[in-house]
């Protein structure tokens, strides 16, 4: 039986998978190593830090190697290392000594492992670093393989005529493909944004001036260091910071992905809203069941499961941007434990993606219903009657369709006989009537 206290871990654990590789415990060990290694081998390229060698082409190799082969074995050793230190980032670094002191040729240097820095300078490039990752091979190819496929529907169904309500009551008459296309269009906005969307990284020392590197090695110019270091994780680097990144990067990420979920609660309302009213009809699957009582029910769940998904994670991205970026002078904890939660965030986001795309796969246009929508529904083409008979001068064009439609019940015979009786042009006429067939 599932003993998971989450459903990401439970019931849902598949569908988020992937994500795994990014924000379980053991990638943020793998990411925090890579850290380490690669501060270690900047270290060692710098000439004035005399004390340690530059690292062989060979030497740099096998300590790669400890990233590229980092193992759940590793990850657990790092664990039982954490049982007493009861810090998880001078586990890391105490594992590397172990590992890396059995290196004949590097055993005397251990001590310019984490150099100078406060866990701060490890974690945040860590998560920058597995950020990135995350939205490249997960997030933005999930994004926009619904975003296309938004987009395919929209251009398939542009000219199909269809009913639109306004404040729920029947409008103006809209095309199903443009309906479609304003969502895809709202999307890619945000997708542009989120493309070049980079985190920043802080290197800096206990609280952020280098103030121990200086004390050992005057000469250098850490800051330049920074720049070239943090530019080689592919981040950005932050010159002025207090011990820790003020994660205003986290918070720019959490709004456009807030947004970015936004949009599709949206969609998926309306997608409910068209589905009860029988624009799309569900197809179903063998085996499946729509409601434990109600044989004949084809309910939408995948967008039903989809709004709640991105509610979810957008609760958790609201959190993330109002309270990361709000730290007790140089700093406090409250962030680390927040931080911990960004593959929650992003598991439910990708949860809701899977939905709408399940969900998307099973619609079908039901075009006897639209159709029989419109018919039903003459009245909607006042709007276009009145302004063409604003284009032809003729007064109080407004007050003459308002007075024969609002609140009536109109009939394509009474509003073609309407149409007869005005003061138009007969090709206009013509025209007009050919809107009400």
């Amino acid at each position: 039986m599932e003993q998971a206290l989450s459903p990401l871990d439970g019931r849902y654990a598949k569908q988020v998978e992937p994500l795994r590789a990014f924000f379980s415990e053991e990638a943020l060990m793998r990411a925090r190593v890579t850290v380490e290694i690669r501060y270690f081998i900047a270290l060692s390229r710098e000439e004035r830090v005399r004390e340690l060698p530059a690292i062989s082409a060979g030497g740099e190799k096998e300590l790669m190697r400890l990233v590229s082969g980092f193992s759940e074995h590793d990850a657990l050793r790092i664990k039982e290392i954490e049982s007493t230190t009861r810090h998880d980032v001078k586990a890391v670094e105490y594992f590397l000594k172990e590992r890396i002191g059995k290196v004949i040729a590097l055993k005397p240097y251990l001590e310019f492992l984490h150099f100078g820095l406060t866990s701060e300078d490890v974690n945040n490039l860590a998560y920058g670093i597995l950020i990135h990752d995350a939205l490249k091979q997960v997030i933005l190819p999930a994004l926009q393989g619904l975003q296309k496929e938004l987009a395919r529907m929209g251009r398939s169904t542009i000219k199909i005529p269809m009913l639109s309500l306004t404040h729920g009551q029947p409008a103006t008459p809209t095309t199903v493909g443009k309906e479609l296309l304003v969502f895809a269009e709202r999307l890619e906005r945000q997708f542009a944004q989120l493309r070049s969307f980079r985190m920043q990284g802080k290197l800096g020392g206990a609280v952020g001036n280098f103030s121990a590197h200086k004390a050992a090695y005057p000469l250098i110019h850490w800051e330049r260091f920074r720049v070239k270091f943090v530019k080689s994780l592919g981040l950005i680097p932050l010159m002025h910071t207090t011990q820790i990144n003020p994660h205003d990067d986290l918070a720019e990420l959490s709004h456009i992905l807030h947004r970015i979920d936004t949009i599709l609660i949206d969609y998926c309302r309306d997608t409910w809203l068209y589905i009860s009213r029988g624009v799309f009809k569900q197809k179903t699957v063998a085996g499946e069941v729509g409601s434990s009582t109600m044989p004949h029910k084809v309910n939408p769940i995948d967008f039903e499961n989809a709004e709640g998904n991105l509610g979810m994670a957008n609760a958790l991205f609201d959190h993330f941007a109002s309270k990361l970026p709000i730290s007790r002078l140089q700093r406090d904890l409250s962030d680390s434990t927040v931080q911990r939660n960004i593959g929650v965030a992003f598991g439910y986001h990708l949860l809701a993606l899977h939905s709408l795309r399940r969900g998307l796969g099973k619609l079908s246009l039901d075009r006897n219903a639209v159709n029989k929508e419109l018919e039903d529904h003459p009245e909607v083409v006042a709007e276009a009657i009145q302004t063409v008979l604003r284009k032809h001068g003729v007064s109080g064009a407004y007050e003459k369709l308002k007075a024969l439609t609002r609140g009536e019940k109109i009939t394509a015979a009474k509003l073609a006989t309407f149409i007869e009786g005005l003061p138009l042009p007969k090709e206009e006429k013509k025209r007009l009537k050919t809107m009400v067939e």
